[in-house]
C-alpha cells in the first residue's frame, strides 16, 4: 500500500512539473523546454518564426486546445527557453531526431502535429522522416515553401507598405534569401509597421505583444541562422502527394507573411482546407473563433475526439 501511494505521489509530482514545463535533454546534450497540458490525442506544437517559441499559442488558445489534445508545447532549439547546441547543429535531420527524442521521453506512439508558419516547413521535414509515428497534422497559415512565400507574397506587401519602386536588390536570386528578407524585415522595424505584415489592426498586434512578453525574450540563436540554412529552402509543396495522413490546412485570405494564393500548391490526398477571412497571426487573437471552427470540423471528419465549445 505504502508503495502504491509513493508511487501515486511520484505521478503526481511528474505531471504537476510537465504542466509547469521541464526539460528534455537531447542525445547532443540540448536542453528543450516542453510543457505537457491537456487530455487527448497527444499533439506537438511547431512554432514558426523561426524562433518564436511556444508560449504565445499555449496562452492565447491553450484553454481551448487542451480540451481537444494533450498538448505539447516545444521550444526548439535555439529557441526561447531551450538552449543550443554545442556544435551548431540546426540541420533538418537535427531537429526532427529532437521531436522523436521528445516523443520518446514522453511515451508517446502516436502524435497529431500542429503547426504555424515556418512550423509547416518542420511538420514536412518530421513527416517525410516518419510519418508513421504521425496520426495527423493540423496546418495553420503555414509556410511550404520559404522562397515562394517571400517572392510571391512577402516581399511585393512589404514594397506596397514601404513605398519601395527600386526591386532589383530584392529580387536579385543571386543573393541569399536571408540577406534580401532581413533588409526588408530592418525597414519595416525602422518604420514601426512590421505588424501591418501579420496583424489586421494594431490592437491585436499589441496584444500579442504584451503576452510575448509574459516571458523572458530567452535564446534567439535558431532565428538568426534558419533562413541561412540550405535544407529549410527547399519546396515542400512536391512532398504533399504523398503523405497520406488526415491534414487540415488552414490559410488566410489575407495572409501577407506566407501568401493567400499558397494553398495551390498544397496537394495532401487527404485534406480538409480551410479558407479564412484572417491575416498571419489574428487566428490566435481576435480571429480565434475562425481557427477553432476549423479544428472541430477536423476532429469531427477524422474522428480524432470530440469537438469542444470554443469561448
Amino acid at each position: 500500500m505504502k508503495k502504491i501511494v509513493l508511487l501515486s505521489l511520484f505521478l503526481v509530482g511528474v505531471l504537476s512539473l510537465y504542466a509547469r514545463g521541464n526539460y528534455v535533454t537531447t542525445s547532443d546534450g540540448v536542453q528543450l523546454f516542453v510543457t505537457v497540458k491537456g487530455k487527448g490525442i497527444p499533439c506537438l506544437y511547431l512554432h514558426g518564426g523561426p524562433g518564436a517559441g511556444s508560449y504565445f499559442l499555449e496562452r492565447l488558445n491553450g484553454e481551448f486546445l487542451e480540451k481537444n489534445f494533450q498538448m505539447v508545447y516545444l521550444d526548439q532549439r535555439g529557441v526561447g527557453r531551450s538552449s543550443s547546441p554545442a556544435d551548431g547543429n540546426y540541420s533538418m535531420e537535427r531537429m526532427v531526431q529532437d521531436f522523436e527524442e521528445v516523443r520518446k521521453a514522453l511515451n508517446i506512439e502516436q502524435w497529431i502535429t500542429l503547426g504555424h508558419s515556418f512550423g509547416g516547413i518542420l511538420q514536412m521535414g518530421y513527416a517525410n522522416s516518419y510519418p508513421e509515428k504521425i496520426k495527423g497534422m493540423v496546418m495553420v497559415n503555414c509556410c511550404l515553401d520559404a522562397s515562394d512565400s517571400y517572392t510571391r507574397s512577402w516581399a511585393p506587401k512589404a514594397f506596397s507598405l514601404l513605398d519601395i519602386k527600386e526591386k532589383e536588390f530584392y529580387l536579385d536570386e543571386s543573393l541569399s534569401l536571408k540577406t534580401r528578407w532581413d533588409s526588408l524585415i530592418t525597414q519595416l522595424i525602422d518604420q514601426k509597421i512590421i505588424w501591418k505584415m501579420g496583424f489586421s489592426n494594431f490592437d491585436d498586434a499589441r496584444a500579442m505583444g504584451n503576452v510575448c512578453s509574459e516571458v523572458p525574450v530567452g535564446n534567439t540563436d535558431f532565428e538568426n541562422v534558419a533562413l541561412g540554412i540550405k535544407e529549410y529552402l527547399y519546396d515542400f509543396t512536391v512532398d504533399t502527394k504523398k503523405l497520406e495522413m488526415p491534414v487540415l490546412f488552414f490559410y488566410g485570405k489575407r495572409d501577407w507573411m506566407v501568401g493567400p494564393a499558397h494553398f495551390k500548391r498544397i496537394h495532401f490526398p487527404n485534406m480538409l482546407p480551410w479558407e479564412a477571412d484572417t491575416e498571419h497571426m489574428t487566428p490566435f487573437l481576435s480571429d480565434s473563433l475562425k481557427l477553432h471552427d476549423a479544428i472541430n470540423a477536423y476532429v469531427k471528419n477524422y474522428n480524432l475526439g470530440v469537438p469542444q465549445e470554443s469561448k
